[in-house]
């Protein structure tokens, strides 16, 4: 990050659970043979939502979803398919899970019965509305030789499909500051974080750079608290990032004691004041408690 500031503070987060060897299986997939170079692969976890005691995780490359008991730690498997599952969000008004799927497009769990809703380039992240309005990033293989990934907006009735941003070079995380009226997506290939002013009309405009970062990889999954804080997950930095309201440095939370990958985020616990943080690398969950509520 550039500017003339003082280190920010440094956090440590906690190990909560580490998924079971029963469900690791080392082996290749479509996932990890275009976004890992052939590495094998026991697991990639993504997508972290928690609703009330249970976190719910996916699993790209095996096409899974799996559900952690915040209380036991207990890991079950509540369903498997043939997909690329990464981003979860919950939706209020149809009670059900949405899941940016990179093969299948945005599914429906209700937990137990996935549906197509449309098929895209390789949709990735999405977020969920008061009104229900869904905004899902699409990926694909996008990236700086090739910036043609898109920010999608579904009206809260399904009808209509609108395109908020285009030439985004490899989007994926996104979330709306707490009053609604800005978003924030991660471009990993471009190493930083837009800001995209949403106006009353529905359209997106004078969209810039927020923050900027370095490293093989790029940030991820983010989420806000509150006081309007940005938090960061960087893919390949084992780090999560914090930003005040106008970009500058917060805090950097450090989840290196289990591994480099940090890939998403979520708030939880009694008092939404507890940030969940994915280790994709090592198949972990971490946890930091946080002075303040996070925002869903």
């Amino acid at each position: 990050m550039a500017g003339w500031y003082e280190p920010p503070p440094v956090l440590e987060a906690e190990l909560l659970a580490t998924l079971p060897t029963a469900f690791r299986t080392l082996g290749t997939s479509d996932h990890s043979r275009n976004q890992k170079r052939g590495r094998a692969l026991d697991s990639f976890l993504e997508g972290p939502v928690v609703r009330g005691d249970t976190l719910y995780l996916t699993d790209i490359p095996y096409g899974r979803i799996f559900a952690v008991d915040l209380t036991t730690k207990e890991w079950t498997l509540v369903i498997q398919y043939d997909g690329e599952p990464n981003g979860l969000a919950w939706s209020e008004k149809h009670k059900r899970l949405l899941i940016a799927d990179f093969k299948l497009g945005i599914l429906t769990l209700d937990p137990d019965c996935p549906g197509e809703k449309t098929r895209l380039k390789g949709p990735n992240d999405l977020v969920v509305r008061g009104d229900g309005t869904i905004i899902f990033t699409d990926q694909g293989m996008t990236g700086l030789q090739d910036p043609t990934g898109r920010v999608y907006r579904i009206s809260p009735d399904g009808r209509r499909v609108d395109v908020l941003l285009r030439n985004c070079p490899s989007p994926n995380g996104l979330v709306l500051d707490p009053s609604g009226t800005s978003l924030f997506v991660a471009m990993t290939r471009d190493n930083s974080v837009w800001l995209a002013p949403l106006y009353p009309d529905g359209s997106v405009q004078r969209t810039g750079r927020f923050s900027s970062y370095f490293g093989v990889g790029g940030p991820d999954g983010m989420a806000v608290d509150e006081e309007g804080n940005v938090f960061v997950a960087h893919s390949t930095l084992g780090t999560v990032f914090v930003h005040r309201g106008d970009g500058t440095p917060r805090a950097r939370i450090s989840v290196e004691s289990s591994g480099k990958g940090s890939t998403n985020l979520t708030w939880g616990g009694p008092e939404l004041k507890t940030l969940y943080i994915v280790e994709s690398e090592a198949g972990s969950i971490l946890t930091v408690d946080w002075h303040c509520k996070g925002v869903l």
